[in-house]
């Protein structure tokens, strides 16, 4: 749902320019340097990037999943660190706080998530709790009116220079799978609270990702997201954030196959061989023909669930679709960028190898594509029993 056409039309435009302009250019040194200068950074909060999906009541855009979608596309054009930067603010760090968090919690953070002050982090996985989303071993006591987090999260996105982190931790020592899970919100500089240097990775360089270590971190009950009548329900909370982070990361794998299919074809004319340009051998035009119709196909996808969405509807199996669909449709577009630069997208520093170490990483997390393959049947399975 598109609200207003013309503005959002200046804000897509707007985003566009600086992906183009100051993103894109920057790319080569963002990789090789694992970090995005500050300047750049500064630019994301002026530009509003923090606050595209919080309310506008909290200082934010309040864009619609449709709006968001199309955004996401756009900024996701560039190095996936780019958008990182700012995703959490715009999806799961804050998405807990706007769908059930109290109204003194959306008042005391969003605003400041909105504007890039703080940034925002969402520590649910942990060793043993990665697709089992529910084992979690980290554990919340009560200690008086407090509780005592203790506890090790791992794979979490921007934990080294987070200021709010939500965490999940089991409440209820007797309770199984999802019972007795709550969601805190734990502030950095909290006694106990540390987070070790970041993890050296394939690819995405430039957007830290650690481990967020809890050791008797104390916090009251009014940490709890949604407030003290929301404990054990921090799953529920966890799922419905994800919901729209998937739909969101389908946008985050378009935006790269929409860029290398252009790289593609650049290469293609560029590059010259038997005495031809390679674009005019069938079996390289075939890569790229594949590779845009699918990039239509994920877009279209996207768009109509996000539509939905807005208009309230539930999309659990629809979110997992456009996960599953589009991130696995953007492996295969990176795989094919390197084959259609032959040797030269093997090297480092070249745009189709970058690509091919970010992209990766799309079919991992936020549900493997065997949980969302998983996730897709069951719901077909029930849906048909109904019938």
């Amino acid at each position: 749902m598109i609200r207003d056409p013309d503005a959002f039309s200046t804000l897509l435009a707007e985003v566009r320019r600086f992906v183009r302009d100051e993103c894109i250019p920057a790319e080569a040194d963002v990789d090789r340097e694992d970090r995005i200068p500050e300047p750049l950074v500064e630019r994301m909060r002026a530009l509003g990037l923090f606050g595209h999906s919080i309310p506008e009541a909290y200082g934010g855009a309040g864009l619609t999943s449709e709006e968001l979608s199309l955004v996401n596309i756009e900024v996701s054009q560039c190095a996936t660190a780019f958008r990182a930067r700012f995703g959490g603010n715009t999806g799961i760090a804050s998405e807990s706080l706007v769908v059930d968090g109290t109204e003194e919690q959306r008042r005391q953070y969003l605003p400041r998530l909105a504007s890039g002050q703080l940034t925002g982090c969402f520590a649910l996985t942990e060793p043993e709790a990665g697709s089992d989303a529910t084992a979690q071993k980290t554990v919340a006591m009560r200690d008086g009116g407090d509780y005592l987090i203790t506890g090790r999260k791992c794979f979490i996105t921007n934990a080294p220079l987070a200021n709010l982190f939500t965490v999940f931790a089991r409440t209820d020592p007797q309770g199984k799978g999802a019972r007795g899970i709550t969601a805190f919100l734990v502030e950095r500089g909290a006694p106990g609270l540390s987070t070790p240097e970041a993890y050296r990775k394939m690819g995405q360089h430039g957007s830290p990702v650690g481990e967020v270590v809890l050791e008797r971190v104390r916090v009251p009950a009014s940490a709890i997201v949604g407030g003290p009548e929301m404990e054990g329900q921090g799953f529920r909370t966890a799922m419905r954030a994800l919901n729209k982070q998937r739909i969101n990361l389908a946008g985050l794998c378009i935006g790269p196959a929409i860029r290398l299919v252009d790289e593609m074809v650049a290469r293609a004319a560029s590059r010259r061989q038997f005495g031809q340009a390679i674009a005019e051998f069938q079996l390289v035009q075939q890569m790229i023909a594949q590779s845009n119709t699918e990039v239509h196909a994920a877009r279209a996808l996207l768009l109509e669930t996000a539509r939905k969405r807005d208009d309230g509807l539930d999309v659990t199996m629809e979110a997992s679709m456009c996960k599953l669909f589009a991130s696995e449709m953007c492996g295969r577009v990176a795989d094919r960028a390197v084959q259609v630069f032959g040797g030269q997208g093997y090297i480092n520093d070249n745009v189709a190898e970058r690509f091919y170490r970010d992209v990766r990483l799309f079919r991992l997390y936020e549900g493997t594509s065997q949980i969302h393959l998983t996730n897709i049947a069951k719901r077909t399975m029930a849906m048909a029993a109904t019938d």
